[in-house]
């Protein structure tokens, strides 16, 4: 790895540790939570990310056989852990167990769009190499 990804790697890397410590200071100090910062420590974490696994923070360029076969898999694997994730946030949000008493039907759809979104790209997708 060259010396000017190492130095965008340690860039990200300050970036990231900046917003998660201004996120924590706020949410301690002042008892409130900023969502402008969540948001983007996520952003600067899959940054992060990307640039440990791939060398590169906007990931992998040219990618052989192996690398897509690892991004395909551990994008399958990541739907499903976002989808179990979504739903466990709307329950313990929501404090509930009963779909009725649910009040929050942003989240609610979201949650129910995660059980549909792979099924309808699949469709889509093999439609374009069946026709």
């Amino acid at each position: 790895m060259d010396k000017s990804k190492k130095i965008v790697g340690i860039i990200v890397l300050i970036v990231f540790c900046t917003f998660v410590s201004y996120t924590l200071y706020k949410w301690l100090r002042f008892g409130t939570i900023n969502g402008g910062s969540i948001i983007f420590s996520f952003i600067a974490l899959s940054y992060l990310l990307n640039w440990l696994n791939w060398g590169d923070h906007n990931g992998a360029k040219d990618k052989d056989e192996l690398e897509r076969h690892i991004e395909t898999q551990s994008a399958k694997i990541g739907y499903y852990v976002l989808m179990i994730m979504a739903c466990l946030i709307l329950f313990i949000s929501e404090g509930v167990s009963n779909l009725n008493d649910m009040k929050n039907y942003p989240l609610l759809l979201v949650v129910g769009l995660t059980f549909v979104t792979s099924p309808l790209i699949e469709f889509i997708y093999s439609r374009k190499f069946k026709n």
